[in-house]
């Protein structure tokens, strides 16, 4: 499973921006106890959607059914009191079965937009490898852009606005694979695995009274998270910090195992995940394990391998096991 940063590790002297209030830092821990109240024993899983969250990003979890996908994407749209949509994704879905359409009014003499389930503040895109490529790419310009078009009609999504979608890594028939330009829109890419046996024993009593999703109320609103989106861009991220990420990204684009390296997406993508992980942490600036420890689960899944593989699970294994290579390899400032 891909590793993403729960605690801080170490720390520096830095003359930076003010400290974040206890406003902002108080805002992350609701929602992360908010969802660990219903998603149990995964802080790590947690962690990284609220990272994604706040660098206004998208999640992607390649794991097998039933380990809590779904329950983890309603438990952040409730806690931040926000909509959630959940799309099916199979192989006769439509581009207009996402972002919507627009129907003509006989009595009005206009057209009416009949919003699709991409309006929403998270989405759960389910099984997204199950459609057509034409299907998949309805996601591009809302993923990256935060807007669709329909009929030549440019359509804002609201803010926050984050596509949680998953994927089955041991199934083949049926299935298409992302291309690389839709995988390098994900900030993450994690897996979420079994719970332990004493937790698993203790949701199967708990489940036994009903969804605890239900009765998850929201702890913060949205405008509290547009300004903690807003605040991640203020994190100080040190010059020696960026020459570090750099030294990888570019391992990444010469190592003879690797195809295509990591893009300048890619990289912009890592840069703001760590700034995110420090907000998290309830520091104003960066540390080398926020950039180590992201560097997996924001950049494996943009690496194009040199030698074509059978089944998603074992790209995944080789793509972290390069970037887990590359990382011990390059020295961390000091």
């Amino acid at each position: 499973m891909s590793a993403v940063p729960v605690s801080s590790g170490g720390s520096v002297s830095v003359a930076g921006p003010a400290p974040l209030s206890s406003t902002d830092i108080g805002a992350v821990r609701k929602l992360e106890d908010a969802i660990a109240s219903v998603v149990r024993g995964k802080p790590e899983a947690i962690r990284a959607a609220i990272i994604t969250l706040l660098s206004r990003g998208h999640l992607l979890i390649e794991d097998i059914p039933g380990v809590g996908k779904t329950t983890l994407a309603r438990a952040l749209a409730a806690a931040l009191g926000g909509t959630f949509r959940r799309i099916q994704f199979t192989s006769d879905l439509l581009p207009s079965d996402i972002v919507g359409v627009s129907v003509y009014d006989q009595h009005g003499k206009v057209f009416e937009l009949r919003r699709g389930p991409i309006f929403a503040n998270v989405v759960l895109a389910d099984e997204i490898n199950r459609t057509t490529p034409r299907t998949q790419s309805a996601l591009l310009e809302a993923m990256s852009e935060g807007q669709v078009s329909i009929d030549d009609t440019t359509h804002t999504l609201e803010a926050p606005f984050l596509v949680l979608a998953t994927q089955n890594p041991a199934e083949h028939y049926g299935t298409y694979p992302l291309p690389e330009s839709q995988m390098d829109r994900f900030l993450l890419r994690i897996a979420i695995g079994y719970p332990n046996k004493l937790v698993e024993r203790e949701l199967l009593r708990e489940r036994a009274g009903g969804d605890p999703v239900t009765r998850l109320a929201p702890v913060v609103d949205l405008a509290t998270v547009r300004a903690l989106q807003d605040a991640v861009e203020t994190i100080r991220f040190e010059d020696a910090l960026l020459d570090y990420a750099m030294v990888i990204v570019e391992e990444t684009r010469r190592h003879p195992a690797i195809s295509v390296g990591v893009s300048t997406r890619g990289a912009l993508a890592w840069y703001r995940a760590a700034q995110a992980a420090a907000l998290a942490a309830g520091r104003d600036f960066v540390i080398p394990d926020d950039v180590k420890l992201l560097a997996v689960p924001c950049l494996a899944h943009r690496l194009v391998l040199a030698q074509a593989h059978d089944s998603l699970g074992r790209q995944r294994a080789d793509s972290e096991r390069l970037i887990t290579e590359i990382t011990h390899r390059v020295a961390i400032p000091v």
